[in-house]
Parts: C-alpha cells; sequence; structure tokens
C-alpha cells in the first residue's frame, strides 16, 4: 500500500510529490554468489525465448523452435510411410547441419538481447544481496544461451528418437544414433553461444549485433564451402578438411564426422580422419575457451 506525503518546503497543491511505495527492509538469509548465478542463468534462459517478456519477444524464438520440431515430425512421418523403412531418413547427426539456417537466425536474434542492454545502460534486471563477479556474469550468460540452443537443437532430435521407437526400428541402434546426435548438438549449442556472445558484447547496439553474428555464421560458412567446392572441383580433396577448420557450422561437422559416426557434408564427403578429428575438436575447444577469456575481459573493462 502506498501513501503520500509532502516534501518539505513543496508548495501546497504543486505538482511535486514524495510516494511512499512501501519498501520494507529484509529479514530473511543473505543468498550466496551461486544463488545469484542461478538466478541471473534462469532469467537470461528464460529471456532468450522471450518468457517473462513481452509477447512481441516470444514470437520470433517460439516460431523458430516450431520450425525446427515440425520438420523433424514430418521427417517422422515421411520414415513412417516409406515401405519397408528400418530406419529415419535424416541422421541425428545431419539435422542441425541441414536446419543451420534457422539456428544461426535464433542465436543470432537471442545472444544481443541477452548481453546488449546490460553493456548499453550497464543495469542487470535482477536485485543482488551481495555483489557478483564478472566470471559469475560472464558463466551464467553462456550456460543460458548454451542450453537455449540446445533446447531448440535437442528438441526436434527427442521427437525424431520418439518416432523412431513408435515405428519400432531397431531400439540399439536408435539410441545410440540418439546420443551421437546429443553430443553433437550440445558441443554446436556451446560453440554457437560463445562466439555469438563475443560478437554481441563487442556489439552493444541490438541492431549491429544482430548482423555481425549472422555475417560471423554464414559468411564463413559460404566462404569456406566455396573454396572446398574449388578444391574438390581441382583435384585437391585433401585440402578440403583443412579448410574446414575456418567455420563454425564445419568445426562442427568435423568434429561429429571423426568422432561420433557422421556422414560428412564436405564436397565429395572428404571428411578428417580421427587424427584430423583431434585438431578440430582442439580448435572448438580453443574457441569457446578464447571466447570466454573475451567476454570475461569485456565485462571486466565496463565494469558490469
Amino acid at each position: 500500500m502506498s501513501t503520500e506525503t509532502r516534501a518539505q518546503g513543496a508548495p501546497l497543491g504543486g505538482a511535486s510529490r514524495i510516494h511512499d511505495i512501501g519498501y520494507r527492509s529484509y529479514d530473511g538469509p543473505r543468498l550466496g554468489r551461486a544463488y545469484a548465478r542461478r538466478s541471473l542463468y534462469t532469467q537470461s534462459l528464460k529471456g532468450a525465448f522471450g518468457l517473462g517478456r513481452s509477447a512481441k519477444s516470444k514470437v520470433l524464438p517460439m516460431l523458430l523452435l516450431a520450425v525446427m520440431c515440425l520438420v523433424a515430425a514430418i521427417l517422422v512421418a515421411v520414415s513412417m510411410a516409406a515401405p519397408g523403412a528400418t530406419k529415419l531418413v535424416v541422421k541425428y547427426t545431419s539435422f542441425a547441419i541441414f536446419l543451420q539456417a534457422v539456428i544461426g537466425l535464433f542465436v543470432a536474434a537471442q545472444a544481443p538481447q541477452s548481453v546488449s542492454r546490460d553493456l548499453r545502460f550497464r543495469t542487470v534486471p535482477l536485485y543482488f544481496s551481495r555483489p557478483i563477479a564478472h566470471a559469475d556474469y560472464v558463466v551464467a550468460k553462456l550456460a543460458a544461451m548454451a542450453s537455449a540452443l540446445f533446447i531448440l537443437t535437442g528438441a526436434p532430435l527427442l521427437i525424431l528418437y520418439v518416432g523412431s521407437l513408435l515405428a519400432k526400428f531397431d531400439f540399439g541402434d536408435q539410441t545410440g544414433w540418439f546420443a551421437q546426435g546429443l553430443v553433437s548438438v550440445a558441443l554446436l549449442s556451446v560453440l554457437f553461444a560463445a562466439l555469438a556472445l563475443v560478437v554481441a558484447a563487442i556489439t552493444p547496439r541490438r541492431g549491429f549485433g544482430v548482423a555481425a553474428v549472422i555475417a560471423v555464421l554464414t559468411i564463413s560458412y559460404g566462404a569456406v564451402s566455396t573454396v572446398q567446392a574449388i578444391a574438390y572441383s581441382t583435384g585437391s580433396g585433401g585440402a578440403i578438411p583443412w579448410f574446414g577448420l575456418f567455420s563454425p557450422i564445419t568445426l562442427i561437422d568435423g568434429v561429429q564426422t571423426a568422432f561420433l559416426g557422421a556422414s560428412s557434408a564436405f564436397p565429395g564427403a572428404e571428411g578428417p580422419g580421427a587424427a584430423m578429428g583431434v585438431v578440430y575438436l582442439f580448435v572448438v575447444l580453443a574457441l569457446v575457451a578464447g571466447s570466454y577469456a573475451a567476454l570475461l575481459r569485456r565485462y571486466r573493462r565496463v565494469g558490469l
């Protein structure tokens, strides 16, 4: 309940008023940094899907999630309708590669939303009972964006898996392939989230951030694919795996080809072997670690 009191010296009937909106002291336990991290993580994860925000903010992320799940449901229906089919028409590890444009659009739209307002206005939409460290903020934001991407990419895989069981495909094969798919999209989620947050943190303006994230993901993939196609057409197949190191999506393609039994989307299916796969995995981990360090430095510099 609020009451109105007149400010000292203010004229009666004037426009200036002081409102007592009922602030009260907090006598509960003083929660620690771990609770603050969880709160920031939960708030950021919900925000990635527009939850707790305006109805307009929910349209794009929910639409993209629906597209991913609808495509998976259609693939299940096609697999079940095919006469004599014993497996799905698409591999679990190939699904995210085929729908990379949808995934890229999601992360491009939501990564700037997650960090741009905080950086621009140097505010956090939460009250903390004690200060949090820069690392707490970065870990919470990175984990939230990676979790949102994992939900976006893992939900359709779950639909594929349930559909394959309903179609009475081999349980052991489907379970193993489903697990491989989950590992692949988990790695993709962490890599895309780390890169997108770094780009978004460098460009606090949300519009610039969206364009920059799309450019990093799509231009690098287009350039790498073009060079790989040229190498394949000129008989330089041995160079194709090396070119794949320069794009996030081809990095994931290479890792899952080398270690997760996936079919490579490279020209001529010239994916890396196990030895080259180690290089791919090292580059992925280095990019994630480097992005985390860059985010930490960025937030330490702005003092948030």
